[in-house]
């Protein structure tokens, strides 16, 4: 894996170096150097020449400035942004697609999977300059589009990816400047951060502005009870974004995995199954008066529709490798005597996964677009989780139905896309663009 990893930051390097954006800049000749000498990193060294060259400070050092926007729904990616699709698709097709098959039937991540994908540096641009990190802007368009690529690989892997991404993005979002302090410096060490969002609770239709953990004010901080389920990572979660009812609003809270009163039980589902996911149980979990994330300023309604939206986003690039995977499928396929695309059912059927992705790619970066720009977006992105959910399942669906008998064995990946795209049709959290 780590030779898949160095050619591939081998491969970033080289074309960074020959692009506009680093003749711009005066980078060209650094990343060249870079590039021969065959780091493994160069996406994260790239991030930080150009955090170092171009980043602009904001009034609070610790918060990502929005930003500048024109009044226009513009989908043409930056050169910047181009240049991370690029990268996270090469890194998604030479590592992660060959890592998904083996992960989803041991039903956990492959042994040094986030060690290694921390090479790709995504932790990096999670945190802001200041902190020493790269981000230099609050970006929600690019989150999605990171998360999009990666599961182009494998819906689960890149969950488990970015379950921790998740929470560094809250913090960022959210967070109060003694909580940037605290907690996103451990996102540049090196070893991997486990930690992960935790809203979703195990009731009929579930409804996450209804939470049933509660949360109460003690002399010492806050005690914490409550069950969530779909929580990754096998109970080994240095840290849990716990979402609880506080005094008749709903609030996030940082619990450390290793708490007092918590415990874990392994409840495999019917797909993310790489991510081992369980039951988060809180039995008056005690944390301290600083665990609460944020002020009075906190908007859950917010935090949920950006939650909807990162899963839209791995919805859609799911849905994207469903759609290569079946082109050359069906005009290769041979049935009485030509290709089953010859058939107007069949090409139908392939033209409209292809239309209903890219209306579901529009709604996405749509609702982005608008939280990034710092403007309501709640109907937006209502609407963008609607369409995905539905979609989705009938993109997965149609998947399995165009591979025929071999849509349902595990020889091909149809079947895994199927019980893995379902998911979004019951979850509301537990990602954060």
């Amino acid at each position: 894996m780590a030779k898949d990893i160095q050619g591939v930051g081998l491969g970033i390097a080289s074309r960074f170096a020959g692009s506009e954006f680093a003749k711009k800049y005066g980078l060209r000749k650094p990343v060249e150097k870079l590039a021969y000498a065959g780091t493994k990193k160069g996406f994260e060294f790239i991030g930080q020449m150009v955090a170092k060259k171009s980043s602009k400070k904001s009034e609070d050092p610790k918060m990502l400035p929005a930003p500048s926007t024109h009044g226009l729904f513009d989908l043409t990616l930056s050169e910047e942004q181009q240049m991370i699709k690029d990268t996270v698709r090469s890194y998604a097709e030479e590592v992660v697609r060959g890592l998904a098959h083996d992960a989803n039937e041991a039903m956990k991540l492959p042994e040094t999977y986030l060690q290694d994908i921390m090479d790709l540096g995504l932790n990096f641009f999670s945190v802001p300059e200041s902190l020493g990190g790269a981000a230099q802007s609050y970006s929600p368009t690019t989150s999605a589009i990171i998360a999009e690529e990666l599961a182009w690989g494998d819906f689960s892997l890149a969950y488990a990816t970015l379950a921790p991404v998740a929470v560094a993005n809250a913090i960022v979002k959210w967070g109060t400047p003694a909580q940037k302090e605290k907690y996103l410096p451990t996102y540049l060490a090196d070893t991997p951060v486990k930690a992960a969002i935790a809203v979703q609770e195990p009731s009929a239709l579930f409804n996450p502005a209804q939470l049933s953990t509660k949360a109460k004010k003690t002399k010492t901080g806050f005690k914490i009870s409550g069950v969530k389920t779909l929580v990754p990572f096998g109970g080994e979660a240095s840290m849990y974004l716990v979402a609880a009812k506080y005094k008749r609003r709903n609030r996030l809270f940082l619990v450390p995995g290793n708490a007092p009163g918590i415990d874990w039980k392994a409840a495999p589902a019917m797909g993310i199954r790489a991510t081992a996911t369980g039951t988060l149980s809180l039995d008056k979990v005690l944390i301290g008066k600083d665990a609460m994330l944020g002020d009075d300023s906190f908007n859950y309604e917010a935090f949920i529709d950006l939650g909807q939206l990162h899963w839209c986003s791995l919805a859609i690039g799911a849905c994207e490798a469903a759609l290569d995977y079946l082109i050359p499928y069906v005009n290769e396929r041979e049935a009485f005597g030509e290709p089953i695309s010859h058939r107007q059912a069949v090409a139908f059927m392939v033209a409209n996964i292809g239309i209903e992705l890219e209306s579901m790619r529009m709604m996405t970066w749509r609702a982005a677009a608008l939280a990034e720009a710092g403007k309501p977006f709640h109907r937006e992105a209502f609407l963008a989780h609607l369409l995905c959910a539905e979609k989705a399942m009938e993109i997965g669906t149609n998947a399995v139905q165009l591979l025929g008998g071999h849509g349902f064995t595990k020889e091909h990946p149809a079947e895994r896309w199927y019980r893995d795209l379902r998911i979004l049709a019951c979850v509301n959290g537990g990602m954060h663009l």
